[in-house]
């Protein structure tokens, strides 16, 4: 063998794995629970699109829509071990594992959907994002999705506080929530989403809780068609990568992530807002009869699950109460 062709050989490796360096790129898997149209989806497919080409396509990104890939439960934990990238992730599904988040999670701790926007964007939004990056839960927060403001649906109305005795209300899987209903008198019974639309066909639980475009998009409305305004939970939703994932992206790739991240925050909530409001306009359509109820009852009554659960956060309840 000639020195020439020794030479060329022994380069070989060395020019294989440049050019794989080169035009190897990272696909990045983003599940949802909630299907296509839906505004966190939306914002997260538009997130996804604008990385890759930020990043010269080195880092592309699938969604997975509609639960295709398990519960929210099963995808956190993909998540968790990196077989799924990213995600956006109830509060309700992450209090039992990363407590801290407890504190967005008390009933009434928020006015209002402004008042949530305001705590989020500032300093006490970041401040949550960084106790789930430095938390044992493998994940790195990187902004916030609207989810609304949850009120009451069940088959029955529910005018008063009364009303709820007795009625099995689908919550999340978190005691926080549980207990909430417990303490307006009616029973919490923890489900995944999924479940819900047949369990209200059956007769498994009487109603459930959360916002318009949920009860719409998941069919719920044709099982229970009364909407009772209580306002008791209004919960940001985080957008996670895993950190397993994270670490493997250069510090340039974690800056654009970070930004485009940042940016979804804001166009979902442009999405939310609209989809809100065409959902109400649908369902009323469908036959959904909104009801507004005097909120001071539901608030007093679960005093007590905000004195258990709220003591460890007093001082952050105490900072968000004060945003303005």
């Amino acid at each position: 063998m000639n020195f020439k062709r020794k030479l060329l050989i022994a380069a070989l490796p060395l020019a294989f794995c440049l050019s794989s360096a080169a035009q190897a790129a990272m696909t990045l898997k983003i599940a949802e629970i909630h299907p296509a149209g839906y505004p966190t989806v939306v914002a997260q497919e538009n997130m996804g699109k604008k990385i890759e080409e930020a990043t010269n396509g080195e880092l592309k990104f699938r969604m997975f829509s509609g639960g295709v890939l398990g519960s929210e439960k099963e995808v956190v934990e993909q998540v968790q071990i990196g077989a799924v990238q990213m995600t956006r992730v109830s509060l309700g599904t992450l209090g039992p594992v990363v407590p801290d988040v407890n504190a967005f999670n008390m009933p009434f701790v928020f006015r209002d959907n402004e008042h949530m926007r305001k705590v989020i964007d500032g300093e006490i939004g970041q401040e949550i994002l960084d106790k789930i990056t430095n938390s044992e839960f493998n994940m790195v927060g990187l902004a916030w999705m609207d989810g609304g403001v949850r009120n009451l649906y069940t088959k029955k109305p529910v005018r008063e506080l009364e009303d709820l005795k007795g009625m099995k209300i689908r919550v999340m899987g978190n005691p926080l929530f549980i207990d909430t209903l417990n303490a307006m008198g009616a029973q919490g019974v923890a489900m995944d989403t999924g479940e819900i639309f047949s369990a209200l066909q059956s007769g498994v639980v009487d109603g459930a809780e959360n916002n318009p475009p949920t009860m719409l998009e998941h069919n719920h409305f044709r099982a229970a068609k009364h909407y009772s305004l209580t306002g008791h939970l209004i919960l940001p939703e985080p957008i996670v990568i895993s950190k397993t994932t994270w670490n493997k992206l250069t510090p340039e790739q974690q800056d654009i992530v970070k930004k485009y991240a940042k940016e979804a925050q804001m166009e979902e909530r442009k999405l939310w807002d609209e989809k809100t409001a065409s959902s109400e306009a649908k369902l009323k359509e469908e036959g959904v009869e909104f009801i507004e109820v005097d909120k001071k009852p539901f608030y007093d009554a679960t005093a007590p699950v905000r004195e258990k659960y709220g003591a460890p956060y007093a001082e952050l309840i105490k900072r968000i109460e004060a945003v303005q």
